[in-house]
């Protein structure tokens, strides 16, 4: 398929002991889909945009307050943004850049480039997000197989990107001073069902594929964040995920858009900067990856307080809950734990905000989509039985760019989008993920959860990052090893982890090797990549282990 249009608390509420598991009788009888939180009295303005089917009309719902905060520059309100998108118009029509095609943008973070990139998607182009950490190779397919008309540029990304494609660069500053000057042409109107969005999957193996994500899904991906999380005019976000990244985009910038409120877009994410960045700019909530919550934990900064900050948000791939307790701990600071991909522009899943219960080990509810754990033939199965998550909804993608085969295999023909995650659901709706459907472990014919052992890992103090992985066995098929990057000075050494795995999970599932490494290969969205440190260690690698 080508382009065709179609307030904190005083003390926490400590987290409800619910582990992985906690799981239903088989047969008690209900089952584990149409578990959907819909918007409560609380969410005020919200109610008012569920029939929102544009970014372009997210826009035009908003009154005079900033929207996008900038580090040094000035603030942006939607109705900025809105005459941004028609000098953006002006100027690539004037460079025979019609509204409907794709233009990339590689750009680091900022209110500049966010006020762009919502002026793209506004003004009818489809913005094609350019993953700067991907390397020249997955760069080069994205700006190709795209076939993007132009790519938005910086001085610190024009280089990277004019010797990858032939495609007109134009310097973002340029087009946002030009298109100032330029007589601003009036919007086209852009229907619910066109695509917004075009953005690269940092997949495990092969080339990433490009995930289209129309208005109504991004929409209803900003609109679901903002329910899960009650979010209203008053909350400001600390945006520290790049904006290529659906986590950065969809949560951080979209659901502000949809509920009145504002984001604070420093360039970069600074262990040193983070709590003041905060503190000054007064923010109520900030979404991250497990790795930044590791690293801020292990910051030695004393904490201080921030009492603007509600919660904080963690996604993109499992936080141990080790890991989450103590940071909870250090900081006073609750920690909503979610789960989203970039084919559901974000969230699929999240914990309720206090007092609502928040279950270790699980990324919570179904919030404004439904949710089904299945069998292999994608069946609904009961309660606490595990299978496949399976997401239905407004938020979901149109289909891979220009591959119908991984369309359909990704979608099933009542609507449902496999994830390929593993769950189970309990009988409150909460889903525990269980694991990748290609990262399971099978030793001796039995499966092997690598959470289960990273979880473990996670429980040493001294562990930052930890990921299991399957290395193939001639006696059990395949064996359990994995890797670790450890606290500067830590005394901790192999043997000993070693010993807390055999003693936590049992010698079966014990690694058999364990490396501790300077740092994890990840992808775009910070998530560990396993499947990658299969391949390190079997081209012999470990240099970077002691």
């Amino acid at each position: 398929m080508g382009w065709k249009q179609h307030r904190r608390q005083s003390q926490l509420p400590s987290l409800h002991e619910h582990h992985q598991g906690g799981r239903a009788h088989p047969g008690s009888g209900s089952f584990g889909r149409r578990y959907v939180r819909r918007l409560p009295q609380s969410c005020g303005g919200l109610n008012a945009v569920t029939s929102l089917n544009t970014v372009q009309q997210a826009l035009q719902n908003r009154g005079p307050e900033a929207l996008l905060l900038d580090e040094d520059g000035p603030s942006f309100s939607g109705q900025d943004v809105l005459a941004r998108a028609k000098g953006v118009t002006a100027f690539l029509t004037a460079h025979g850049i019609a509204p409907g095609a794709p233009v990339a943008f590689a750009l680091r973070n900022g209110a500049d480039t966010a006020s762009l990139i919502i002026a793209l998607m506004s003004a009818g182009y489809v913005a094609v997000a350019i993953n700067l950490q991907a390397g020249d190779r997955a760069i080069e397919h994205a700006l190709k197989h795209s076939e993007a008309q132009a790519v938005i540029v910086q001085d610190s990304t024009v280089s990277i990107v004019k010797k990858l494609s032939k495609a007109p660069c134009f310097h973002r500053d340029t087009v946002l001073d030009q298109s100032g000057d330029t007589a601003p042409v009036a919007l086209a109107p852009v229907r619910g069902e066109d695509i917004a969005l075009l953005m690269y999957t940092s997949g495990t193996t092969g080339l990433p594929k490009g995930v289209q994500l129309s208005h109504r899904a991004m929409v209803a991906g900003g609109r679901n964040t903002a329910l899960a999380h009650q979010l209203t005019e008053s909350d400001c976000a600390l945006c520290v995920l790049p904006l290529y990244h659906i986590n950065g985009l969809c949560v951080t910038l979209m659901a502000p858009l949809v509920s009145g409120g504002s984001v604070f877009l420093p360039p970069k994410f600074s262990v040193g900067a983070f709590w003041h960045q905060i503190r000054d700019r007064a923010c109520t909530w900030f979404s991250v990856v497990p790795t930044q919550i590791s690293y801020l934990l292990h910051h030695p900064e004393p904490a201080e307080p921030v009492p603007s900050l509600r919660f904080g948000r963690s996604a993109s791939a499992p936080l141990s809950p080790d890991v989450q307790r103590a940071f909870e701990q250090r900081f006073d600071v609750v920690i909503i734990e979610t789960m989203g991909m970039t084919e559901t522009a974000a969230q699929l899943l999240a914990n309720p905000l206090p007092p609502g219960v928040r279950k270790v080990g699980s990324p919570g509810q179904a919030v404004g989509n439904e949710v089904m754990i299945a069998d292999d033939s994608q069946r609904e199965v009961e309660r606490g039985v595990e299978g496949e998550v399976l997401i239905r909804g407004d938020n979901l993608m149109s289909g891979y760019l220009k591959n119908q085969e991984a369309t359909a295999q990704a979608m099933t023909d009542q609507g449902w989008l496999r994830s390929g995650d593993l769950g189970r659901m309990d009988e409150d709706g909460y889903v525990f993920i269980t694991g990748r459907l290609k990262e399971l472990i099978i030793k001796g014919g039995e499966n092997i959860a690598p959470r289960e052992i990273d979880e473990a890992l996670y429980s040493n103090p001294a562990v930052i990052e930890a990921a299991a992985f399957a290395v193939p066995c001639e006696q059990y098929g395949e064996r359990v090893e994995a890797a670790v990057v450890l606290k500067r000075n830590a005394a901790s050494d192999e043997d000993e982890l070693l010993a807390l795995c055999q003693r936590t999970v049992g010698l079966f599932k014990a690694p058999s090797r364990i490396y501790v490494m300077d740092e994890l290969p990840k992808g775009p969205s910070g998530k560990i990549q396993r499947l990658k440190l299969q391949e390190i260690v079997a081209a012999g690698g470990q240099s970077k282990a002691s």
